[in-house]
């Protein structure tokens, strides 16, 4: 893979309205994303997550840093080099950002228009994508029309009409329900795999972002505190926000005041391990503890799985002999992560 998209060492800086700095908004952020992938980015509200992703097209221009698209430097360019660079960045918004007035074939030949595409060709790439985002039939319904999903499906055939090269994705499914963000995310996994689309995807859903992403970035208070494969990060976060994030979405997480609870009504030594292929796939924790002679019950937890490779957390409580006990978590903290409580 090549380099699509380079933010170095971005910074974004809003005027304050009192007499005090106020914090930024993005901290000398720094990520790549190479072209053909999926790339998340995850955080909570206010993280700086839509902000860096409207950098990339630019229509926020960074304090400090830079941000390259093909090795371009979007804020050097002059405006109608921008305008030109924009034809090669799709983007969909959470509120569909439709027009009402027109129907779902004119909502999707608009850009082709501003691109000077002659009305025979756009009267075809229109029906191909009509048929490709599944909404054979409504090419001449409204919006008001049309329910959540089916509006999304039109921003989404709207913003790869014109076959660009990256498509932008700001909390696209935050305001549909599961079963139609589901369907969403397959339609951008479809866009991403048939037409090798590069997507950044900005979202505070764990669901969308480990069913479609390749890799992802924790963003926090405008910093990137965590980057990699998806699998990694929800199988091992490493930075506090990230196992936080990731431990709401799973149901693993446990407070001081639950683990408290869980100490008054379980007995024997209370531990968390790290859940991977090498203990939801395999008899590991059994097998260590029937040759300690060690019993153990589950008190808390969950297992979910991304791209068909598990990751989560459990909770035991352990029973046996102080010996038999510290041994089996010595073998078993050879296979993965166990913390004591």
């Amino acid at each position: 893979m090549s380099e699509r998209i380079r933010l170095a060492a971005v910074t974004k800086q809003y005027p304050s309205k009192g007499r005090s700095t106020a914090p930024p908004a993005i901290d000398g952020v720094d990520l790549s994303i190479e072209a053909g992938e999926i790339y998340g980015l995850i955080g909570r509200s206010g993280a700086g997550k839509s902000t860096l992703l409207r950098m990339i097209n630019g229509l926020e221009k960074p304090t400090a840093g830079r941000v390259l698209v093909d090795g371009v430097d979007v804020h050097a360019l002059a405006p109608s080099e921008l305008r030109a660079l924009r034809h090669g960045i799709g983007m969909v918004f959470q509120q569909f950002s439709l027009w009402n007035s027109r129907t779902v074939f004119g909502n999707i030949a608009t850009p082709l228009k501003i691109a000077g595409w002659k009305d025979d060709a756009i009267a075809r790439r229109v029906g191909e994508l009509i048929d490709f985002v599944g909404l054979q039939g409504k090419a001449f319904a409204r919006p008001r029309q049309l329910s959540g999903g089916q509006k999304q499906r039109v921003g989404i055939a709207r913003a790869i009409a014109a076959r660009p090269s990256i498509l932008l994705s700001d909390e696209a499914t935050s305001a549909l329900d599961p079963q139609t963000t589901t369907g969403i995310v397959d339609l951008l996994r479809s866009v991403n795999r048939e037409f090798g689309i590069t997507i950044v995807v900005v979202t505070h859903e764990m669901d969308v972002v480990s069913a479609l992403a390749d890799r992802v970035s924790i963003l926090s208070e405008g910093r990137v505190v965590e980057s990699g494969d998806i699998h990694q990060i929800l199988a091992r976060p490493r930075h506090p926000v990230t196992a936080g994030l990731v431990g709401s979405y799973t149901g693993t997480t446990l407070t001081e005041r639950e683990k408290d609870a869980l100490r008054e009504r379980f007995t024997g030594r209370r531990i968390s391990v790290t859940v991977d292929a090498a203990t939801a796939e395999s008899p590991l924790l059994s097998r260590l503890a029937r040759e300690n002679g060690v019993d153990f019950a589950i008190i808390q937890g969950g297992v979910a799985r991304v791209r068909s490779l598990p990751y989560g957390q459990l909770s035991l409580a352990l029973h046996g002999d102080d010996a038999a006990v510290d041994r089996f978590i010595a073998q078993l903290g050879e296979h993965t992560e166990v913390i004591a409580w």
